[in-house]
């Protein structure tokens, strides 16, 4: 499967769940592999000119979906602008977390999937 590039939207508090994704794409036995194209350090005042660039240049973005995305107004810039870019989105959470009402009015429309190999395959593939 050829690399893909792939923008990780996540809130700031859980950067250890990006790294942890990162991680299991590099894993030999992981069935699918990407580059990380997500933003590692807060720009300045154009931080969403910037950002926009960067998510038009990726096949797809995958937005780690956590009990901070409703405050998380970073992530929810990301996401809505892949939408704007027509870029695909992927929402993935973790098995303990259970969306609630503040979470789903800011990612509205959108199937949050359980964060395993064959879900992020599978939209990886699909690029």
């Amino acid at each position: 499967m050829a690399n893909k590039k792939i923008f990780v939207s996540f809130p700031k508090e859980d950067s250890k769940l990006r790294d942890l994704l990162v991680g299991q794409s590099e894993n030999t036995n992981s069935p699918f592999d990407f580059t990380d194209m997500s933003v590692h350090q807060p720009w300045d005042n154009a931080w969403k000119t910037n950002c926009r660039t960067k998510i038009k240049g990726c096949d797809g973005l995958i937005a780690i979906i956590t009990c901070n995305t409703c405050n998380a107004d970073g992530q929810i810039w990301e996401i809505n602008c892949a939408d704007d870019e027509d870029v695909p989105v992927l929402c993935i959470k973790t098995s303990d977390y259970k969306p609630d009402d503040r979470t789903r009015s800011k990612i509205s429309h959108r199937m949050v999937y359980n964060w395993d190999w064959e879900t992020i395959e599978k939209f990886i593939k699909g690029l």
